[in-house]
């Protein structure tokens, strides 16, 4: 493979494959004390979630198989009816329809939650929050 193979992706189809959240796209209020910006495609939701201090979010099941990255802070998250601290590097697994949620403690907590089947009750808010904009990649199936 060569570098010079290939062209430099040209600005009117580069948003077709890049985007940048936290400035790209506006925040959505999930619940209280939770703010995301929204990344959609036909199969897959990535939400850039950050969990204020002292905040919960509710135990809640869904369809989706989820996969959470903490990216900084901690929580307490809640599986199964289980209490697992949680800090910055940690992935966790919530497989379909398990029950979780989360207590906020002193800090912050960000995260990437990766949905896969996609999340039609987030898309539901974000549109409602923010009416007359988009999601990138809203509908696109890469598989």
């Amino acid at each position: 493979m060569n570098r010079n193979d290939f062209i430099v992706a040209p600005e009117e189809v580069f948003s077709m494959y890049v985007v940048k959240p936290q400035t790209d796209v506006p925040e959505t209020e999930l619940v209280k004390g939770s703010l995301s910006h929204l990344v959609n495609t036909e199969k897959l939701t990535l939400s850039f979630l950050k969990m204020e201090k002292f905040s919960e979010f509710e135990v809640h099941t869904h369809p989706q198989t989820q996969i959470m990255i903490v990216v900084s802070g901690s929580c307490d998250e809640i599986i199964d009816g289980k209490l697992f601290h949680v800090t910055s590097g940690d992935v966790i697994y919530l497989p379909s329809g398990i029950p979780h949620g989360a207590f906020l403690n002193e800090e912050d907590c960000c995260a990437i939650d990766i949905f896969v089947g996609g999340r039609p009750d987030y898309l539901e808010k974000f549109y409602k929050q923010n009416p007359g904009c988009s999601l990138p990649f809203d509908g696109v199936s890469f598989w």
